[in-house]
């Protein structure tokens, strides 16, 4: 989308390390009308997303936690998927209004995951929540998978316009399929048989609070909840530096091309799809074939997808120009992440399952200011685009995950909290 003369005349490109792509000679369609954006409006534009993003997180467990979650997740992703297709024309109209319209974007898709957490705690037996949570959270993962290279191959033969045309039609199709198939619980559902339903209920029956009234004073009281939030900050501040400047480093330090840098830039979170899939499997089997409990197992998952992706993004900003190495080592460090998927992402469900959406919201909301600061804390540290440089980056991404992990290994609880209760007793599950 942007001039390559408006990026000439601020290169960042690093001569550190040789040209390592041979130029492929492809057809690149310039029909695309570019913009003569530097640097820091781009960052504004990237970043503008996360502003509408954190405004929606807690209204979102809340309006979820009364009416449901099936239509405000089916509105807020049609909404998004709507702005998305009128991308184009606001680049056109100019900067501001493209940036208004990613955060009008931000506000739609904000809702999303407190509602999904809102709907799961009438849904998901809590012997089983890890893997259920973990494979349809993993869909986020595997949209990075498939969006990354497929959006560099539309950009090579279309043009970049076709790109937000295409995923705003999938997210009008998906609205119609959610509405027509799905159901915010199991008693409203048309289809579901009467033994399933019955064990889902049974299952669920001592852990969910049947008052009307959300209690605010009790909930920011919790030092279990603040456990999830340090961890979740931490967790994400590590995932958006990476979701947002990896394609970068790939191109102005290991200087892959488009092509190359839109299926490398996706092999990590292919390795974070898989691992979350599997991690959901074995967090519920050492639960309910081993008989851990539930918090031994979410501060251990936790551990190992906060220090894990910690010691092997430090690693690849020590292995300089080895670009199968840093691939690999990124990979790793991203694959690891899918470890909390079954630890602290998911125990909002454990401490307070009538209140999960609103909890999601409250660390949601901390843990999308990585999101908005991370990306141009990146950029500042790293004025001459050196090596060096960069492995600050990553040492300072690498200690907040590290302190992460073990605020929540000390904190963090795997029961339900009195005040989530109706009669104020504690069950373990």
């Amino acid at each position: 989308m942007v001039d390559s003369n408006t990026t000439l005349a601020n290169n960042r490109t690093s001569k550190e390390c040789a040209e390592h792509s041979a130029s492929i000679k492809v057809i690149h369609n310039h029909t695309g009308k570019r913009y003569k954006w530097d640097a820091e409006t781009q960052g504004w534009i990237l970043g503008s997303f996360f502003y509408g993003y954190i405004i929606t997180q807690i209204p979102g467990g809340y309006i979820a936690s009364k009416v449901g979650g099936k239509l405000l997740l089916g509105f807020g992703i049609l909404g998004t998927a709507v702005f998305t297709l009128f991308t184009p024309i606001a680049a056109d109209i100019g900067v501001g209004a493209l940036i208004a319209l990613r955060a009008l974007e931000g506000l739609g898709e904000g809702v999303t995951f407190p509602a999904m957490h809102a709907m799961w705690s009438s849904w998901a037996p809590p012997l089983e929540r890890s893997k259920l949570l973990s494979i349809s959270y993993a869909g986020a993962q595997l949209g990075t998978v498939v969006s990354l290279p497929l959006s560099g191959i539309i950009c090579v033969y279309m043009d970049w316009t076709y790109v937000f045309y295409f995923f705003g039609i999938v997210g009008i199709i998906w609205f119609v399929l959610w509405i027509w198939l799905v159901s915010n619980t199991p008693e409203t559902h048309k289809t579901i048989s009467h033994q399933e339903k019955e064990y889902i209920l049974s299952s669920l029956k001592n852990q969910l609070s049947s008052q009307k009234s959300v209690p605010w004073i009790p909930m920011l009281k919790s030092l279990p909840l603040w456990a999830i939030v340090v961890a979740h900050f931490s967790y994400n501040w590590t995932f958006y530096t990476l979701l947002t400047l990896l394609p970068t480093y790939m191109k102005e330090i290991l200087r892959f091309n488009v092509q190359e840098n839109g299926i490398l830039s996706a092999v990590p979170y292919f390795g974070c799809w898989l691992c979350m899939i599997m991690s959901g499997q074995a967090a519920d089997h050492l639960r309910a074939k081993w008989n851990f409990s539930t918090v031994c197992v979410r501060k251990f998952f936790s551990l190992i997808g906060m220090i894990g992706p910690a010691v092997f993004l430090v690693a690849a900003g020590f292995i300089g120009c080895d670009y199968s190495l840093a691939v690999a080592f990124l990979t790793i460090s991203t694959t690891l992440g899918g470890f909390c998927s079954s630890g602290f992402s998911i125990n909002h469900l454990d401490i307070a399952p009538s209140y999960a959406g609103i909890l999601l919201g409250i660390t949601n909301t901390f843990a999308t200011i990585p999101g908005m600061i991370g990306p141009v804390i990146a950029k500042s540290l790293t004025p001459e685009n050196t090596i060096r440089e960069w492995q600050t980056v990553f040492w300072i991404a690498a200690a907040i995950n590290v302190f992460g992990a073990i605020f929540f290994t000390l904190f963090g609880k795997g029961e339900v909290q009195n005040w989530a209760l109706d009669d104020h007793h504690g069950h373990r599950n």
